[in-house]
């Protein structure tokens, strides 16, 4: 097993470092999780805290306690202020009393992990839970004792987030709401944490040996896109683009039903719910879209496109207003990463020159020698992260649940288990799962 797979044999260990360290640590977390909270509902962060309680709960001005406790935990913890700092950040500066284990455990909590969990078994005071996301394990104890785990039963499954505790970094507490469901909503709870690892593939690159299997799912995948739509790169009227989109995905699926001969070929794989792909309303306003797979970046689209690669294939055009402004879009946006105009200028760098200094009033400018300068100026966010893939893939036990297969949680392969899912609706990028 992955993560904390080795949960009998760290039993030791902990008994080693001492039970009543681990216990007084968690008795030390609930003090300072209650004086943390009450620390962020104070007046001092209302002006952040309450738009966002505000936009949940809707016109109808209604919010159940769970989802204010999942707002509020969020605010406390992972909340960016405007200087960049957290409330737990300006709790721990602020507390002088703190000792260097209160500030290393309260500040390792800025960094939760979200997910949807099954419970593989109980252990004295935790639960050994497994993230269907990203395909770990977490033994998991709660500062209110064990209390908090009464009435769920292994098989069963939260939905919550966790946060370290700072002793052998290998325990868990639940952080804010914790939300239970039984066994037999195990379908539904798959498609749930499909979604999840969909629109938020972050979580499930918290397992590093998925970012390994995402970049050679993603080459595999971008290598069968290249073969079926004849290249990397495509500039096509939004109705195509679909068209295409949803004929590819089609073949990818039956070419992962094909490879295993043991399945039902009636059923679909877990995540297909055709019509598969459907572009944003932003993006299938467009004249054309351009469609770029690339090996780093992944799939992506992006509006407008025809039109900026006239730009460059004739830069007489730049005297136009509405090729300026639109180069300029691709240039400021933020939803636009350097990709699109990498491509255009490695296919025609002297023109490159020729927009870039015009848009810039620079007539001196050389892509070769500012460009990359340019980019780093003009989208930073891009360059702060390191590149993930594109692609998420799944756990055995996540796959099993989606397709409805009662498997026993473990013994667990290690085999790669992925599919297709619906695209985001982000203004030109998509992360996806693949089989």
């Amino acid at each position: 097993m992955e993560g904390l797979d080795m949960a009998d044999a760290q039993q030791g260990t902990h008994q080693q470092v001492g039970e009543r360290s681990l216990t007084d640590l968690i008795e030390r977390s609930a003090e300072l999780k209650g004086q943390l909270v009450a620390f962020g509902q104070s007046s001092r962060f209302d002006r952040w805290l309450t738009p966002l309680l505000l936009e949940a709960a809707g016109p109808e001005r209604q919010l159940d306690e769970g989802e204010t406790i999942r707002i509020v935990d969020h605010f406390i913890l992972q909340y960016r202020l405007p200087d960049g700092s957290t409330v737990v950040d300006r709790f721990v500066a602020g507390r002088k009393d703190l000792t260097a284990v209160d500030r290393k455990m309260l500040l390792g909590w800025r960094d939760p992990v979200e997910g949807i969990f099954e419970i593989q078994r109980k252990e004295k005071d935790a639960v050994v839970l497994l993230n269907l996301v990203d395909d770990l394990e977490y033994r998991t104890y709660s500062n209110v004792g064990r209390a908090a785990f009464r009435g769920v039963s292994k098989g069963d499954f939260l939905h919550t987030c966790l946060v370290p505790v700072h002793l052998t970094g290998e325990a868990w507490l639940v952080s804010g709401a914790m939300s239970s469901y039984p066994e037999s909503s195990a379908t539904e709870i798959a498609q749930a944490a499909l979604q999840l690892a969909t629109n938020r593939p972050e979580l499930v690159f918290r397992n590093p040996r998925k970012v390994e299997q995402g970049w050679q799912a993603m080459r595999e995948d971008r290598a069968a896109f290249i073969e079926f739509c004849g290249g990397d790169e495509l500039t096509l009227q939004p109705a195509v683009a679909e068209d295409l989109l949803n004929a590819y995905y089609r073949h990818r699926q039956e070419a992962a039903v094909a490879a295993q001969p043991g399945r039902d070929r009636g059923r679909r794989l877990p995540g297909l719910d055709l019509p598969y792909f459907e572009l944003p309303q932003e993006l299938a306003g467009s004249d054309t879209i351009g469609v770029i797979y690339d090996q780093v970046d992944g799939l992506n689209f992006y509006a407008d496109y025809g039109m900026l690669r006239d730009l460059f294939v004739e830069p007489a055009l730049g005297g136009r207003r509405q090729y300026q402004d639109l180069l300029r879009t691709y240039l400021g946006e933020e939803s636009i990463g350097p990709l699109p105009l990498r491509r255009l200028a490695a296919a025609h760098p002297e023109a490159a020159d020729t927009v870039f200094g015009k848009l810039l009033r620079k007539p001196g400018f050389t892509w070769s020698e500012h460009g990359e300068a340019l980019l780093r100026r003009r989208k930073p966010w891009y360059y702060a992260n390191e590149p993930r893939p594109g692609v998420s893939v799944i756990g055995d036990r996540l796959s099993a649940l989606a397709a409805g297969r009662r498997l026993s949680p473990s013994p667990r392969s290690h085999d790669r288990h992925a599919v297709h899912a619906p695209a985001d609706h982000r203004r030109h990028a998509r992360d996806h799962l693949v089989p």
